[in-house]
């Protein structure tokens, strides 16, 4: 079965659902002050395709405000492997260092990030608690998303090259960690049904994919999967 990108309909409604988002944020407060308490255990937050960790400092607020010990990835913008490494190892060695502070990492990744982070557990599962992954593109052809040339133009990488296929299929292999994947049938860039898989547990939100890391459903969905999961070994 061949899957298609999101409609034009759900893809032209991203920015509208957005600013919906950030303008009705003050609704969600009491539910946010809600959530668990965390554990103080370690959390790298990777963000999308050509975001920088500014994109996340709202989920980053959060967590540190419930206790965890959250860093962004530190490497500037998302360019793919422009900016990690061919086989991520520049993102690795961040996360080594991170894991000589503070143990095992729980790594929470945003599209493209949450892509990012699995590649990470798969090579250095050692270092990795577990894996969140938010609207991530992982369990199919980056073909299914609207914006796989916006992806082949920042990274410099060809969807169809060898290399490239042989590595997107490695990340999406079961990975040794513990998995969550966070998606949206509604999604207007990438089709829902690659950002999860049968290997690892899954939840669905209601949400577009510009700005997800932003929607208190994320948020609490996010928390409630580091509460009620143990920190690693």
């Amino acid at each position: 079965m061949v899957l298609r990108p999101p409609s034009k309909l759900l893809w032209a409604a991203e920015l509208p659902r957005a600013v919906w988002t950030v303008a009705t944020w003050w609704r969600h407060r009491a539910a946010l002050r809600g959530a668990a308490r965390g554990d103080g255990r370690a959390v790298m937050l990777l963000p999308g395709l050509f975001n920088s960790d500014r994109s996340n400092f709202v989920l980053r607020g959060f967590l540190r405000g419930l206790g965890y010990r959250v860093q962004g990835w530190e490497l500037g913008r998302n360019l793919g492997a422009r900016t990690v490494g061919i086989e991520g190892e520049r993102l690795i060695a961040v996360v080594e260092r991170l894991y000589a502070n503070a143990g095992p990492v729980t790594l929470i990744g945003v599209s493209l990030g949450g892509v990012m982070a699995r590649l990470v557990a798969h090579r250095r599962p050692d270092l990795v608690a577990a894996v969140i992954t938010i609207s991530s593109p992982f369990a199919g052809s980056g073909k299914a998303t609207n914006v796989w040339r916006a992806f082949e133009w920042v990274t410099g990488e060809r969807l169809d090259d060898p290399a490239v296929i042989a590595r997107s299929e490695a990340i999406a292999q079961p990975l040794p960690v513990p998995a969550t994947a966070i998606w949206s049938r509604s999604d207007g860039l990438v089709a829902g049904a690659i950002c999860r898989d049968e290997s690892g547990k899954a939840l669905e939100v209601r949400s577009g994919h510009l700005g997800v890391q932003l929607k208190p459903q994320v948020l609490l969905a996010v928390a409630g999967v580091l509460a009620s999961s143990p920190p690693g070994p």
